[in-house]
């Protein structure tokens, strides 16, 4: 896969305590419509979450949430122009989201979205998909999370043999060309090996 067509976002169901934040996920929605890529998140019309989804129907963009049901009352999901999925449970949710991805964005966000991360950290540290991972780092917001990971690389609890590889970046603009870039080094990187044509 060298292309991305669908893009995994993870955000909060709150919009947090910086306006930087809301405006991240915004201009993220308006980015994707205009990219043509497909929002996958978690169907929610609150927070940042509704602000993501709401600038990508405004732009002509498509978008798919995918909740559980349980939450149905919680989150509000936004039914208005795009496509939702209502799942049994959270591991539901997760597995359609995996699946419908070519990339995975984590926005700021709280508990819900740093597990989200995490688990799609953990399956690629075990060789279980090779999607791109991108941390969006609004305003310094995931410092604490990269500091954590560097320090469990120093004290040796994530070796080179199971390095946890994701992009990181701190404009919204960058996100999309990283993760393209990406899905195009990795795609060149899965082509088979010429064969000399005088050793067939």
């Amino acid at each position: 896969m060298s292309k991305i067509n669908a893009v995994c976002v993870y955000c909060g169901s709150s919009a947090g305590t910086e306006p930087a934040f809301g405006e991240a996920a915004g201009q993220f929605g308006k980015i994707l419509a205009e990219g043509g890529v497909r929002l996958i998140y978690g169907g929610g019309s609150v927070g940042l979450m509704g602000i993501l989804a709401d600038a990508v129907v405004a732009h002509g963009g498509k978008a798919t949430g995918i909740i559980p049901d349980f939450l149905t009352q919680r989150e509000r999901p936004r039914r208005l122009g795009q496509e939702l999925i209502v799942t049994r449970d959270m591991h539901e949710r997760k597995r359609t989201m995996f699946d419908r991805a070519d990339a995975f964005v984590a926005l700021p966000g709280g508990i819900g979205t740093l597990e989200e991360l995490v688990e799609q950290l953990t399956w690629a540290q075990l060789g279980r998909h090779r999607k791109p991972i991108l941390v969006a780092n609004i305003n310094g917001y995931w410092d604490p999370l990269l500091t954590l990971v560097a320090h469990m690389r120093e004290r040796a609890f994530v070796p080179e043999s199971l390095a946890v590889n994701f992009l990181v970046c701190e404009r919204v603009v960058d996100i999309l060309p990283i993760l393209r870039q990406a899905a195009r080094g990795r795609a060149e990187a899965e082509k088979p090996m010429a064969i000399p044509a005088e050793r067939l």
